[in-house]
């Protein structure tokens, strides 16, 4: 392997002494974008999680790159993940773990912009099915709802669970959505616990109807949660995908910079302008206490910290059989080129 780079790059030499002219025409700068059409799938986009893809896509930075986005909106990052390995998407907003699991069963996905630096997922037992909840062990036998089983608020779920003792096995998983339906969900007794994101969570923990055990939704929290930095919402697609479409990357990289830039200054009056009204959830206010307890697990700059990298390998591999970290190459599971050239240019 190490031999073809050598050879590549001496390759590059040579070329780059034979024709300066062509060699000037950096397939970075400015260059064509490979594919303009981009099918983007993403499971839950009116959570907090994937605020940056929505203020992006609401103003206009997607086309500002030249780049035409559609996004299909799918029940829960699982699905978004099948939606990119079926071939109907080509870029996943979705979470960074996914491409460390999906390493271990030789499928080679890979991360190209950060969106968040936390999970902004918490935890909470319905106060009204189980009143006298005392520790994690009181789960053995219950429902515990998550946006879809196999995604990141399952994951989290599953890491809480490991600690008290227990298997995922010992609970019943129940998909349940990111949106009206899991607060319908939980208020109505389907499900005695969840593991989701915001604004749901704070919703239903401002009414009372929650007691939160475990909580991603500030650094601290998820220091607490997972000892480490934990990346979370991201662009990720097929490695090959990647080599074949570094423009497109580029253009999609620079799209999410220039949201998570704007995201730094924006007031809440901006957010609440910009973002779809139903993603509100019928209430204003509770939308906007939210979003101030989540700001600060939005990635400043869309890079991957590489310290991240091994809290989610540790994280996986404490529940996930599949998971052997001696077999993980984390160095394949992201890159940072794209969200460096980004920040360069919009200076965040």
């Amino acid at each position: 392997m190490k031999h073809s780079f050598v050879s590549r790059r001496t390759f590059t030499s040579a070329a780059l002494l034979a024709g300066a002219s062509i060699a000037a025409h950096s397939v970075w700068a400015d260059s064509k974008l490979e594919k303009t059409k981009v099918a983007i799938a993403v499971g839950g986009k009116a959570a907090f999680y994937y605020l940056p893809l929505t203020i992006s896509e609401q103003l206009g930075y997607f086309k500002a790159e030249g780049l035409d986005v559609e996004i299909s909106d799918f029940a829960g990052g699982s699905r978004a993940l099948q939606a990119l390995v079926g071939g109907s998407a080509d870029v996943v907003s979705g979470a960074y773990e996914h491409t460390i699991n999906m390493q271990s069963k030789n499928q080679f996905i890979e991360s190209f912009v950060l969106m968040g630096r936390a999970p902004q997922i918490a935890m909470g037992v319905s106060v009204k099915a189980m009143p006298n909840y005392r520790t994690v062990a009181d789960l053995r036998g219950k429902k515990i709802g998550v946006s879809a089983p196999g995604s990141s608020t399952n994951m989290v779920a599953n890491l809480v669970l490991s600690r008290a003792g227990l298997k995922a096995s010992d609970v019943s998983f129940v998909g349940v959505g990111t949106a009206a339906g899991a607060l319908t969900a939980l208020r109505s007794g389907q499900i005695d616990a969840m593991s989701n994101t915001d604004p749901v969570m704070t919703m239903l923990e401002q009414k009372g109807d929650v007691k939160i055990i475990s909580d991603t939704r500030t650094l601290k929290g998820t220091l607490e949660v997972f000892g480490g930095p934990m990346p979370a919402a991201c662009f990720y697609t097929h490695a090959e995908f990647v080599q074949k479409n570094p423009n497109t990357c580029q253009a999609l990289a620079n799209a999410i910079v220039r949201g998570l830039k704007w995201l730094q200054t924006a007031g809440p009056s901006d957010i609440i302008k910009t973002v779809p009204e139903n993603y509100l959830l019928g209430d204003r206010a509770l939308y906007l206490a939210s979003f101030n307890k989540v700001r600060e697990a939005i990635s400043l700059d869309g890079m991957l910290p590489d310290e991240g990298t091994q809290t989610a390998l540790k994280a996986l591999a404490s529940f996930e059989p599949s998971v052997h970290p001696d077999k993980i190459v984390l160095a394949k599971t992201y890159t940072n080129e794209f969200a460096r050239r980004a920040k360069d240019r919009f200076k965040a």
